[in-house]
């Protein structure tokens, strides 16, 4: 993917993000720089606690951002906004959130979940209107009509997960952010929920930031990954480069925890343990494009040698 000549829809600049409590800080994310293209999927990946579900958090604004900025359509929308620029935000940037039990209101039946966002935006012209939007957005998910009179404790970890969904796609997104939307599901799910995602990318020009923890699954759905580790970036490539060339220490350990199928072979295989380097004064790492779009972390002698292993 040809990034030059690409739309970029959302632009991450230099980001921190710092949580306090009393007299303790801590940095969740550090120093945080990444541009999702209009129409691609760019993946967020690292382990428990490395900062993404903030990042996307910080983009929908839950979590203030304490440096840096945030871009959307080339217009900042970090910090204080107009109640115009919110509301427009708000409805064309959606998060599908990772549990959907904790996340659809028990109390509301489907119809009124999916219809939430119509009510608070007016996004329609009369009950009529609401009603075929709402039916539309079900029926895309692949639920019925009539699941709408229901309560989410009457489906499945699926089903909720399309009528998350189906919430988020009835605004009329252009950034969908998923965070980790189908790590709560059974495996023959996930493929599900990953194919209705493609889909609605394909008709609908979607664009995803898909956050998750496993390399394996976002190698189906992505075009570009950011491997995150403790709140800082690791490595930027296209997927496919990634696998092939994966040059960061930390992407060779989240490579091998991903599963193998065969049980002997797994019993059999190294896991690859990351020990993180400490720095110098005078050997300051930064994130470099060592070509080809790919972008590692490291000192200007570890910069050196990727880009011997990479191009020899």
């Amino acid at each position: 993917m040809e990034m030059s000549n690409r739309e970029v829809l959302l632009s991450i600049q230099n980001l921190d993000v710092v949580f306090k409590q009393g007299k303790n800080r801590f940095k969740a994310v550090d120093n945080v720089s990444f541009d999702i293209c209009k129409g691609e999927t760019l993946s967020l990946v690292g382990e428990s606690g490395s900062g993404k579900t903030t990042i996307g958090r910080a983009i929908v604004r839950i979590n203030p951002c304490s440096n840096g900025a945030i871009y959307f359509k080339g217009e900042k929308i970090s910090g204080k906004l107009s109640h115009k620029k919110d509301q427009e935000v708000i409805r064309k940037i959606q998060m599908v959130f990772q549990d959907p039990a904790a996340s659809l209101n028990e109390r509301a039946t489907i119809e009124y979940i999916i219809s939430e966002g119509l009510y608070n935006f007016h996004l329609f012209t009369d009950e009529k209107d609401r009603m075929e939007k709402v039916e539309r957005a079900i029926n895309d998910v692949g639920l019925l009509p009539e699941h709408l009179t229901r309560y989410p404790h009457e489906f499945s970890g699926g089903q909720r997960q399309r009528v998350g969904l189906a919430r988020s796609i009835v605004m009329e997104p252009e950034l969908i952010i998923a965070d980790e939307p189908i790590s709560a599901l059974d495996v023959s799910i996930r493929a599900q929920v990953l194919n209705l995602l493609k889909k609605f990318q394909r008709e609908r020009g979607l664009t995803y930031l898909f956050i998750a923890h496993d390399l394996s699954i976002v190698r189906f759905i992505s075009d570009r990954i950011v491997v995150i580790y403790k709140g800082r970036i690791m490595e930027i490539a296209e997927t496919e480069e990634l696998f092939k060339y994966p040059l960061h220490p930390y992407t060779h350990s989240l490579m091998s925890a991903i599963p193998i199928p065969d049980p002997i072979l797994e019993k059999k295989k190294k896991l690859f343990i990351y020990t993180p380097y400490e720095y110098g004064e005078n050997d300051r790492p930064t994130l470099t494009d060592i070509g080809n779009g790919h972008m590692v972390y490291g000192s200007a002698a570890e910069i050196e040698e990727y880009r011997r292993v990479r191009f020899g």
